[in-house]
């Protein structure tokens, strides 16, 4: 972006967004944005079309793990808002700064015209930070705001309704906004600092829970991992945060939160624990069962807002990023760490619950599959049994290794991400799908050939929605609505163009998928599962 001339509001959206690191934007054209759409391109923002405004603000999601910069998704008057409605409300639930932009029929227009005519804005509002309509000669100081908005403390979407005259009419250059240098953060002094620094000295079985807000501090999981191997403390995350603390690391007890037989195994040790120390943890992600899961007067959290969800009582709630709250322990050392040494036989016992076996099962497939990826590769996975079983498998070096949705646990997400996450970052994506989550989606595969993007689609084939099938079984109902048809899925993405493969094996699988990552293109593998494989396996 260079000399452009400033001419009107679409141009000054399109070239703060610029500014703001967007590199892509995402969504369907239509008539109400076309100023938009030719602005962002003129601007050196490409546009992506998706096949549906859901898959796009899920591309949206994976560019912006990738880069850091804010998501862009673009959606037309009427339709094109209400399909993109689901991952806005995942972006409010995985704190993701998604900058929704809608065309907008001027209002003088809806007097007399209703066609594809809805309120926009009310629509959106339960789901967004907030909610703008741009204003001529002000466009500038709207998109200033959506940014800061989105992107401040517990990030989320911001939405602008872009009228078609607002978007044509001239602008005055872009007002300079004032440079901020945001003051570091510490915690005041006062009766809860010092409380957490005693409960800190006089632990034995301190343990920390890092979550997904973590993810979204700058150094945060640096500063947590540093601080737990300083002090030997074991480390548990929610499925978002996983690699905050390498998973080969036998500090590292892995993530949790959605599986009954992890939980079994978790919860019982945080129960012991009489210094829990909450990093960024937002329990959006956990079942049930978790709430109220530490002991009363153990709960030390570092958060970025206030305790509003009540899934569990902490009496000290600091409102810092973890990386400044943890400064409160320097000089500080537990009385002890475990001597019972009831962490490392956690990380044995979960070794075990989840561990390979001889037969051809789910558990079999993810470890064959974790075996075979690179060591660092992103991966993206979707909701269902396949989801918590791969979570609890996978080994994560790093953090934002593994993307799926775990507050809004939305299915057919991981092939968007695993979209817009390869073409921001140019490298190889794996998405680990089910069935059913592929069917929601299934054009998007489109997509990823009209892209030729490094991203190998693992779809485990087993004709049943196998979470609910489980959950039916656990609770004693009938099988219903649960089984569908099975699709020759490597047929399928064949027929779109794009390589594929089955594969009915473990050396089968570890073969492909190597392959299929070697070879930079997009490829899909199909895995057969009988129905029902999941159901002792979670």
């Amino acid at each position: 972006m260079e000399n452009l001339p400033v001419t009107t509001g679409a141009d000054i959206i399109a070239q703060a967004l610029y500014k703001s690191g967007v590199r892509y934007a995402f969504g369907i054209p239509g008539g109400e944005v076309l100023a938009l759409v030719d602005a962002l391109v003129r601007t050196g923002i490409q546009f992506v079309i998706a096949r549906h405004e859901n898959a796009a603000g899920f591309m949206a999601e994976g560019a912006y793990r990738a880069t850091g910069a804010p998501g862009v998704l673009v959606a037309t008057v009427g339709p094109g808002v209400a399909n993109g409605l689901n991952s806005v409300a995942n972006a409010a639930q995985e704190r993701v700064p998604l900058i929704v932009l809608t065309g907008k029929v001027p209002e003088e227009e809806t007097l007399t015209y209703t066609h594809q005519i809805f309120d926009h804005q009310a629509a959106l509002r339960p789901f967004v930070k907030a909610s703008f309509e741009a204003r001529i000669g002000a466009c500038d100081l709207v998109i200033d705001k959506a940014v800061a908005i989105a992107t401040s403390n517990r990030p989320g979407a911001v939405h602008i309704d872009l009228p078609i005259p607002v978007a044509n009419a001239d602008h005055a250059p872009h007002r300079s906004a004032p440079d901020i240098i945001p003051a570091p953060l510490a915690p005041a002094s006062g009766i809860a600092t010092e409380t957490a620094q005693k409960r800190f000295s006089a632990a034995e079985r301190p343990i920390i829970v890092a979550g997904q807000d973590l993810l979204n501090e700058e150094g945060g999981p640096d500063a947590v991992a540093a601080f737990a191997t300083k002090h030997n403390i074991p480390v548990v995350t929610t499925y978002k945060a996983k690699g905050v603390l390498a998973e080969e690391h036998s500090l590292s007890l892995g993530g949790h939160g959605l599986s009954p037989k992890s939980d079994a195994i978790i919860l019982p040790l945080l129960a012991q624990s009489d210094c829990v120390i909450c990093a960024g943890y937002d329990p959006i992600e956990m079942r049930m069962g978790w709430r109220d899961p530490f002991a009363p007067g153990t709960a030390i959290s570092f958060v970025q807002a206030q305790n509003d969800h009540f899934m569990h009582r902490e009496d000290i709630l600091i409102t810092v990023p973890s990386a400044q709250g943890l400064v409160l322990f320097d000089g500080l050392e537990p009385t002890a760490v475990w001597p019972d040494g009831a962490p490392a036989k956690a990380r044995a016992d979960l070794s075990a619950a989840f561990g390979q076996t001889d037969a051809w099962t789910p558990a079999s497939l993810y470890h064959t599959l974790n075996d075979a990826l690179p060591r660092d590769i992103a991966v993206t996975v979707d909701s269902g049994a396949h989801r918590i079983l791969w979570s609890q498998i996978m080994t994560c070096t790093r953090p934002n290794q593994l993307l799926q949705s775990t507050g809004l646990c939305t299915m057919g997400c991981a092939l968007p991400l695993a979209t817009g996450h390869a073409l921001a970052s140019g490298k190889p994506v794996v998405a680990v799908m089910g069935d059913g989550c592929l069917d929601m989606v299934l054009g998007e595969l489109a997509t990823l050939r009209d892209l030729a993007l490094p991203v190998t689609v693992v779809v485990v084939v087993d004709g049943s929605y196998s979470l609910i099938a489980h959950k039916q079984r656990g609770e004693g109902y009938q099988s219903a609505g649960v089984d569908f048809g099975v699709t020759d899925y490597a047929a399928t993405a064949q027929a779109m163009g794009i390589a594929s493969s089955t594969a009915r094996d473990a050396e089968a699988l570890r073969n492909t998928v190597q392959d299929a990552i070697h070879s930079g293109k997009p490829t899909l593998i199909a895995v057969p599962m009988p129905r029902g494989a999941y159901h002792t396996q979670i």
